[in-house]
């Protein structure tokens, strides 16, 4: 048996200020911190121990990661990915909702938000130079939760799965979306079935996992 722990990063600014965030840095509020913590101190009381960890290049999910392996008193190795980043909101990041609703209408944002396959309007800007690295044409300018899992599950399956399957002990630090993206593979949901799915923010999820990684239980650690 494998076990998978995925955390989705605790509460930003801009969650808290109901701002579509995307790719833009957004830092951890102080209710993310204290929830990011809770995790680690839950996890160490638990018993889990971790010998790889992967996360995204935005600050809020790192930052997160760093929080629960300070809290576990692990030092381990860390991979940061651009492909485990948030659903990129196109011209919606940076915009609250509230006035994203009243700028193209509630039922559009809902839309946007909830689709597998909708993306929003493209937000029309150079490649950031914290991507300067990545191939010409892979980084967004918009994206649907369907583009999120197309960039995101070639990183699952080449370089997260063969080190679940090697025995190590991993945990996943990310974003909704991201998220959304690898628990529809993990549990083989349907795109309009994964669309409506919640992620509780800074709760880890753990998985249990057979020989072919299918589920064998699934439950969250939040007391």
């Amino acid at each position: 048996m494998f076990k998978l722990v995925i955390v989705r990063h605790g509460e930003s600014v801009w969650n808290n200020e109901n701002i579509f965030t995307g790719w833009i840095d957004a830092p951890l509020s102080e209710k993310g911190i204290e929830q990011s913590q809770k995790a680690g101190k839950i996890l160490r009381e638990k018993g889990f121990f971790f010998d790889l960890a992967f996360t995204s290049t935005l600050e809020r999910a790192y930052k997160t990661l760093y929080l629960i392996l300070e809290e576990m008193k692990l030092n381990i190795p860390i991979e940061k990915s651009w492909r485990l980043n948030e659903r990129h909101y196109g011209a919606l990041q940076g915009l609250n909702k509230d006035e994203a609703r009243e700028k193209y209408g509630k039922n559009q944002v809902e839309e946007w938000r909830r689709s597998y396959t909708t993306r929003p309007p493209a937000r029309m800007e150079e490649k950031p130079l914290a991507y300067k690295e990545v191939k010409e044409g892979l980084v967004p300018l918009t994206e649907s939760l369907k583009d999120t899992e197309l960039r995101l599950i070639p990183y699952w399956r080449e370089k997260i799965i063969p080190k679940i399957k090697e025995g190590k002990n991993i945990i996943i630090a990310a974003h909704g979306n991201s998220i959304r993206a690898l628990i529809k593979n993990i549990e083989e949901i349907s795109g309009e079935g994964i669309a409506k799915l919640e992620i509780p923010i800074g709760i880890p999820l753990v998985y249990e996992l057979d020989d072919n990684l299918k589920v064998i239980k699934k439950y969250e650690l939040n007391n």
